[in-house]
């Protein structure tokens, strides 16, 4: 019991830190390449954080616990909006613009109904993953070339990674995202292998150690990166990280391992987590966008999402406690 509970410390730690050495290795090669910032945003980062809810679901699937795998997806959805905006609207109010509201905030309700209709039979195949990857691609490919359109792709010498000079080699770079790689796939069977135990040890399903463990951890990159993008006077990063996050859970993490094998999924995860997800991307909207004189998420209305992250997990803890639904 100990080990497991050992293995998931250390999977976590080892997690988010190869996350972020994968992301920033990543970041110097495209930069090496010529790739603008905001490419890098858009794909890139929006990979990179989402990597380790990516692995960890399709070692779930490999291992043959998918409902792992689905409560990481689903609970790292939650948790992005509840817990993430929640603390960084905190710490300062996120305003957030219009264009979100034209073109973001709209993939992201489809990219939540297309995996809602994929889920809402209880089982994933091919035919599902494959629908959910080409949209995740359609829609990455709409991102970029809006921003071309608009102007947005145009290197700045002002930005980061604008300037000539490189202060990490390319060949550097490569072995950060080599490392940051392999130890991410480590890192990930090692806290899949200690959550199942877990689970198994303390009868708690499978499908509730994703939703709360595994997710908390591996949203701890999204985290780590708003409240960053917050302090350095980036406040609309936050909203683009996490919208682009809830994009790659719900389209790749989910379709990934679709893919791979078809699977059953635990009714619970769509009677009962599934509509959590649509509700507070629906309450996020609501909040971001009325009163319409302060498009923003004040500290107010962060605390009414960590609020709700909050009643949320104690729901879970309770169900866990006395075996009910």
């Amino acid at each position: 019991m100990w080990l497991a509970l050992g293995s998931i410390a250390v999977g976590l730690a080892l997690l988010v830190w190869s996350a972020d050495i994968f992301v920033e290795g990543a970041t110097s090669i495209a930069r090496h390449l010529g790739v603008s910032t905001m490419i890098i945003g858009i794909t890139i980062i929006g990979f990179g954080t989402s990597a380790p809810e990516i692995l960890i679901s399709v070692v779930a699937v490999l291992e043959d616990t998918p409902n792992l795998a689905i409560g990481n997806a689903l609970g790292s959805n939650i948790a992005n909006i509840g817990l993430i905006l929640g603390i960084t609207a905190l710490i300062a109010p996120l305003p957030i613009d219009k264009i979100t509201f034209s073109r973001e905030f709209p993939l992201l309700f489809f990219a939540t109904g297309v995996m809602a209709w994929c889920l809402y039979d209880g089982a994933l195949d091919m035919v599902d993953g494959f629908l959910l990857l080409t949209l995740l691609g359609l829609t990455l490919w709409y991102l970029v070339r809006s921003h071309r359109l608009e102007g947005d792709l145009t290197p700045d010498e002002n930005e980061p990674g604008g300037d000539i000079e490189q202060e990490t080699s390319f060949s550097t770079s490569t072995g950060w995202l080599l490392l940051g790689l392999i130890i991410l796939v480590g890192s990930s069977k090692l806290l899949v292998w200690g959550a199942t135990e877990v689970a198994h040890n303390f009868g708690i399903s499978e499908l509730i150690i994703g939703l709360t463990i595994v997710a908390l951890g591996t949203s701890l990159p999204e985290l780590a990166a708003s409240i960053a993008s917050v302090r350095k006077g980036e406040p609309d990063l936050a909203i683009g990280n996490v919208i682009g996050s809830n994009l790659f859970n719900s389209l790749a993490v989910i379709g990934i391992p679709a893919v791979i094998t078809s699977f059953n999924i635990d009714r619970l995860a769509v009677t009962r987590d599934l509509p959590v997800v649509i509700a507070l991307t629906l309450l996020l909207y609501g909040l971001s966008r009325f009163p319409a004189v302060s498009r923003s998420l004040s500290r107010l209305k962060g605390l009414w999402l960590l609020s709700a992250f909050v009643i949320y997990q104690l729901y879970l803890y309770y169900g866990v406690m006395t075996g009910t639904p």
